[in-house]
């Protein structure tokens, strides 16, 4: 009796497992261009000009990564920049990586969330896949204390709108002060070591070949 338990609570991991994987996705070209859309950690705030993550991933992928990183943007204006970026650029991704001002100006959190819905979903409505990026809740107190984490709104949202997320990238670099500038920016290695698990994470879904 005891073994046909284990068994059945075997099964019902398995199958919540399965519930939760996403199907893989169609691999984007070398050459395509891909959108990645944010704030100073985007941009590259606390590096040099090519150790941004994106000029690291467009190394890494062979793709045209458009570093469409703003120092200080919240989500609200990153929001309000999408669509021109999507006419100018006509990606074959949006990557989103934003969230992080927001958390320092204590906008609210049900306003952040709506904005990121937002912008997924927009970029979703012109036929573009998204991959959400989540954001730690950056303070120099846990920065100091190597005890950043992801805030739960980006896996509530990967959830809800069956996104692919990567995970943890930006809260490993920040924990730790050989990896950073200063407490919110990556420096070089940083930057890069967080390229390097985000391609992993496009390979795992199949956008990578």
């Amino acid at each position: 009796m005891r073994r046909r338990s284990v068994l059945l609570g075997a099964g019902a991991a398995c199958a919540l497992a399965a519930c939760r994987r996403q199907p893989r996705m169609a691999a984007i070209p070398a050459g395509a261009t891909v959108l990645a859309l944010g704030d100073s950690i985007t941009f590259g705030t606390g590096a040099s000009a090519d150790a941004s993550y994106p000029a690291v991933l467009a190394s890494l992928t062979r793709w045209n990564v458009v570093n469409a990183g703003v120092p200080g943007d919240t989500s609200a204006l990153a929001l309000a920049r999408l669509p021109q970026l999507l006419q100018q650029h006509s990606p074959a991704l949006v990557i989103v990586s934003i969230g992080g001002n927001d958390f320092l100006r204590h906008v609210p959190p049900a306003e952040t969330r709506a904005n990121i819905r937002a912008i997924c979903e927009q970029a979703r409505a012109s036929n573009t896949p998204v991959v959400l990026v989540a954001v730690p809740e950056v303070s120099a107190l846990a920065a100091v204390a190597r005890s950043l984490g992801d805030h739960p709104m980006y896996g509530n949202l990967a959830s809800e709108l069956k996104l692919p997320l990567y995970e943890g990238g930006w809260a490993r670099v920040l924990s730790d002060p050989a990896l950073r500038s200063d407490p919110i920016h990556a420096n070089d290695r940083g930057y890069e070591m967080f390229a390097r698990g985000l391609a992993e994470r496009l390979r795992e879904i199949g956008l990578l070949a």
